[in-house]
């Protein structure tokens, strides 16, 4: 067998099990999206915990694919996101059995109102899009390192995707002080995840060039 054919083999199974995580990491960001915690008195959605990691597969896809295959994964985390709130809809709409008493907890679970999910396929497609092309920048244009590249093109992505979600899904409703201290928030825990996800956006990256033969 070539070596071109047993690049495009491995090429295959690792964009498979990535766009697995990837679709994963997604999913279940939106499912936990309705829960609320709270860090020093300001409440934080729970799909917080699974989200970073979309912007960690996509810099270790950038990194050893380019920025076209970390492009195409996003345009599959926005299908996933519309058909995933379009199932949730038709989930909640279809009749419930006469034995089984869980809507109300199933609607509140995975009923998010159009506006929240608006907010989070437009946070979503920009921060992607920003983050992939920043980290394409630093590493064509600036040849730093993976740390400065991951680190500069998640942080300042997440800082966009909370701005945008949280105008989006909260402006003209909660106070505009109250907003800015989730802001504040939302940004200190991404940047501590982003910085926390280095070392594996090393070892995935490390891994997939050497499955390729690279290293």
């Amino acid at each position: 067998m070539k070596k071109s054919d047993t690049i495009r083999r491995v090429d295959l199974h690792i964009n498979m099990m990535l766009v697995g995580v990837y679709v994963a990491s997604q999913i279940i960001a939106g499912v936990l999206g309705p829960k609320l915690f709270t860090i020093g008195g300001v409440a934080m959605t729970a799909g917080i915990l699974t989200y970073p990691i979309t912007f960690m597969v996509t810099d270790v896809v950038n990194e050893v694919w380019g920025k076209s295959v970390a492009g195409k994964f996003i345009g599959i985390g926005i299908v996933t996101q519309l058909f995933m709130a379009l199932m949730f809809k038709v989930g909640i709409w279809l009749p419930p059995a006469s034995v089984w008493g869980g809507q109300v907890a199933f609607q509140t679970v995975l009923g998010s109102v159009p506006r929240m999910v608006i907010a989070g396929i437009a946070s979503f497609s920009v921060s992607q899009t920003w983050d992939v092309w920043v980290f394409h920048l630093i590493k064509e244009k600036l040849t730093l390192g993976l740390w400065f590249r991951n680190n500069l093109s998640t942080i300042t992505a997440q800082v966009l995707d909370s701005a945008i979600f949280l105008v989006v899904a909260f402006g003209g409703v909660v106070p505009a002080g109250e907003l800015w201290t989730m802001f504040l928030a939302y940004i200190a825990v991404k940047a501590v995840i982003a910085l926390l996800d280095t070392p594996f956006t090393y070892a995935g990256a490390y891994i997939a060039q050497k499955l390729r033969g690279e290293r």
